[in-house]
C-alpha cells in the first residue's frame, strides 16, 4: 500500500458514511410522515396508498444500504484485496498478445461483477417488487433478458474493447483523445439505433391504435413543431406494474413511447399533458445539453486517465503489480465513481432544473391542472413517496419532490 491507497480508502469511507447518513435521514423522515397524507394530496391519495408508498420507499432504501456496503467491500476486494491482480495473472499465463489478453480480462471482469450483483437483482424483482404488487416478470423472462444483455455486450463490447486497447497501444501520446472520438461516435450511434435495433430485443412496440388519442397527440406535436417516427405503445406490463412515458432516439429517428400500464391509468387530457412535459425537454434542448455534458465529462476523464496511465503509484496503490493498458482502463472505470460521488448533488440539481422547465412548457402547451392530476396518479400507481427527506432528495433525485413539483405547477395555474 502507498499514500494513494490510503487516500482511496479515506474517500471511499467518507462516501459510504455520507450515503448511509442520507439513507438514515430518508428512513426517519418517511417513517415520521407515514401516517399522514400531505395536505396537497389529501383529496386524491388515500392513507393506505400513502402508507404503501412509504413502506415501498423504506424497503428500497434499506436494500440500497446493504448494496452500498456490499459493493464497497467488493471494490476493496477487487483492488487492494488482489482480485484484479489474480484475474489478470490467470489470463497472462495463457501467453496471448497484449490486446487479446486485455479484451479477455475486461470482459471476464465485467461478467463476474454482474454475477456478483445478481442476488440483489433477483431479490428486488422477485421479493420486493412481488411484495408490493409490481412484479410481472417470470423467471424465464428475467434470465432471458440477462442472456440477451450478455450477448449484446459481447457483440458490441468485444469490437469496441479491442479498438480501444488498439488505440491505447498504437496511437501515441494522444491516444486518449482518439479513444474519446471513438467513444463519442459509438455513443451517438447507440442513441440513434436504440429505438429500432436494441429496444425491440427486450420489448414489443406497437403503433398507438387509439384514433382519438392519436389525433390529439398529433395536434400537440404540430403545435410544438415536433416530428417523430411514430407514437408507440410498449408492453411494460410484461415485466412490471410501473408506468412511464419517454422519448427515445436521435435526429430523424425519434420515437414517442408510452408504457401500456400508463395508458390504462391516465385520461386523454392527462396523457397530453405528460407528453407536453416530455416535449418540453426537447424544446428546451435538454437532451442536447445532457449529451454535450456527457461528452465533455468523458473527455476530461480520458485526459485524466492519459496522465494516470504512466503513474506507478496509481497501479500499486490499487493492488496492481504490473502496469498495463487494460488494467489502467478497468481501474479507472471502477475507482472514478468513488471520487466523483460528491458531484452528484450538482448533477441532480441540473436535472431537477430541467424538470421544472419542462413542466413550465407543459403548462403553456397543454394544462398545468391536467399535468398535476397525471402526476398524482403516477405517484400513486408507482408508490412514489410524497415525503422524501429534503437532503436525501437533493443528493439523489433527478425529479423535484412531489409537493415541490405540484406547488410549482399550481403557481403556474394562477
Amino acid at each position: 500500500m502507498n499514500d494513494f491507497s490510503w487516500i482511496f480508502l479515506c474517500v471511499l469511507g467518507l462516501s459510504v458514511i455520507l450515503k448511509l447518513w442520507l439513507a438514515q435521514r430518508q428512513i426517519r423522515n418517511v417513517t415520521a410522515n407515514r401516517n399522514h397524507v400531505p395536505d396537497a394530496f389529501a383529496d386524491d391519495i388515500r392513507l393506505d396508498a400513502h402508507q404503501k408508498a412509504a413502506d415501498y420507499t423504506l424497503t428500497n432504501t434499506r436494500q440500497s444500504r446493504l448494496e452500498l456496503v456490499y459493493g464497497s467491500l467488493l471494490l476493496i476486494a477487487w483492488t487492494l484485496g488482489g482480485g484484479l491482480q489474480w484475474l489478470d495473472s490467470s489470463w497472462q499465463q495463457l501467453g496471448w498478445a497484449a490486446i487479446p489478453t486485455g479484451v479477455a480480462m475486461l470482459v471476464s471482469a465485467f461478467i463476474i461483477m454482474a454475477l456478483l450483483d445478481l442476488p440483489f437483482s433477483l431479490y428486488h424483482t422477485f421479493v420486493v417488487e412481488e411484495r408490493f404488487g409490481f412484479n410481472k416478470t417470470t423467471p424465464g423472462v428475467f434470465f432471458g433478458d440477462i442472456l440477451k444483455q450478455t450477448l449484446l455486450m459481447l457483440v458490441l463490447g468485444l469490437p469496441l474493447t479491442w479498438a480501444a486497447l488498439w488505440l491505447m497501444q498504437g496511437s501515441g501520446p494522444l491516444w486518449w483523445f482518439y479513444l474519446w472520438l471513438l467513444w463519442a461516435g459509438f455513443s451517438l450511434a447507440m442513441l440513434w439505433a436504440y429505438p429500432t435495433v436494441i429496444a425491440p430485443l427486450f420489448n414489443k412496440f406497437t403503433l398507438l391504435d387509439d384514433e382519438n388519442l392519436q389525433q390529439r397527440i398529433q395536434s400537440l406535436l404540430d403545435r410544438c413543431g415536433f416530428r417523430s417516427k411514430g407514437i408507440y405503445v410498449m408492453d411494460g406490463s410484461r415485466r412490471s406494474g410501473h408506468g412511464n412515458a419517454y422519448f427515445t432516439g436521435l435526429g430523424q429517428n425519434k420515437r414517442i413511447v408510452f408504457f401500456d400500464t400508463l395508458l390504462t391509468t391516465l385520461e386523454a387530457d392527462e396523457i397530453e399533458a405528460v407528453l407536453a412535459h416530455e416535449l418540453g425537454h426537447f424544446k428546451r434542448k435538454h437532451v442536447q445539453k445532457r449529451i454535450i455534458t456527457m461528452m465533455l465529462m468523458s473527455l476530461a476523464g480520458l485526459a485524466l486517465l492519459g496522465w494516470l496511465i504512466g503513474q506507478d503509484w496509481f497501479y500499486h496503490g490499487l493492488g496492481i503489480q504490473q502496469a498495463s493498458n487494460h488494467l489502467a482502463l478497468l481501474l479507472f472505470l471502477m475507482v472514478a465513481p468513488v471520487f466523483t460521488v460528491f458531484l452528484q448533488p450538482l448533477s441532480s440539481w441540473f436535472s431537477r432544473k430541467h424538470e421544472f422547465e419542462a413542466d413550465d412548457y407543459a403548462a403553456r402547451q397543454a394544462s398545468a391542472a391536467d399535468l398535476i392530476r397525471a402526476l398524482v396518479k403516477m405517484y400513486k400507481e408507482n408508490a412514489s413517496t410524497l415525503t422524501p427527506d429534503p437532503l436525501y432528495s437533493a443528493f439523489y433525485d433527478s425529479h423535484p419532490p412531489a409537493p415541490v413539483r405540484v406547488a410549482h405547477l399550481s403557481a403556474r395555474m394562477s
